[in-house]
């Protein structure tokens, strides 16, 4: 990178002006306007139905409630909860919130990204490791897919522009895990052998192979299964 030690000099009348080498320094970091730019007001949060577990619509920005594994990612902007992740390629995060003991519930949040192509939820979560998750995958994929670690469970096709917000609903059962994108069911998975009976969720921030992440979250909401 170009030194800034020699970039400025000073003209006649006192003025300060930027040579040519701190002008070059400057341009080897362009900005990303749609990093740093809010997304769309976040949808009004449905009424929950039946016994709430847990909520949160990030009025309050200490995120106490919630558990980063790296605290430089997660923060709450104007009322919303954000991660952004640097620009490399494969970079993850998670934030937790719930208790270890919860069995049969129900996911709902509204998601939208305005960098990068993955974004979701995991539930059954023991410690900082995911059970079972959903990625719902923007441009270039356009698709939800169920997974526990590496191994897919399901696939569907789900149109999710970034800069637009979506409502992910997931639903675990005993085995049965349901996934809904925008009030449509999308995954039905009637057994999950390798799914946990039990643990807490965790919202994702992943660059994946395109190497960008922003994106943010609202109107968490878990309520317990019969």
């Amino acid at each position: 990178m170009a030194s800034h030690s020699q970039g400025w000099r000073r003209v006649p009348g006192g003025l300060l002006v930027v040579t040519l080498a701190a002008t070059a320094a400057l341009a080897e970091a362009p900005v990303d306007p749609a990093r740093e730019a809010l997304p769309p007001p976040a949808p009004r949060a449905a009424t929950p139905t039946g016994h709430v577990l847990f909520r949160d619509d990030f009025a309050e920005t200490s995120l106490t409630a919630w558990e980063r594994d790296r605290g430089d990612v997660w923060s709450v902007r104007a009322g919303m909860l954000r991660a952004d992740l640097p620009d490399r390629k494969q970079e993850h995060s998670f934030i937790f919130a719930g208790d270890s003991t919860w069995t049969d519930y129900t996911v709902d949040v509204d998601v939208c990204a305005m960098r990068g192509v993955d974004k979701g939820v995991a539930v059954r979560v023991e410690g900082q490791r995911s059970a079972v998750a959903v990625d719902l995958r923007g441009p270039g994929y356009q698709d939800v897919i169920l997974h526990v670690r590496e191994w897919p469970l399901g696939k569907a096709r789900a149109l999710n522009a970034n800069g637009v917000w979506q409502h992910l609903r997931i639903e675990a059962r005993g085995q049965r895990m349901r996934v809904w994108v925008n009030g449509v069911l999308a995954i039905d998975r009637a057994e999950v052998r390798r799914a946990r009976p039990n643990g807490r969720i965790a919202l994702a921030a992943y660059t994946g192979g395109v190497g960008e992440c922003t994106v943010y979250y609202d109107n968490v909401v878990v309520t317990e299964v019969p």
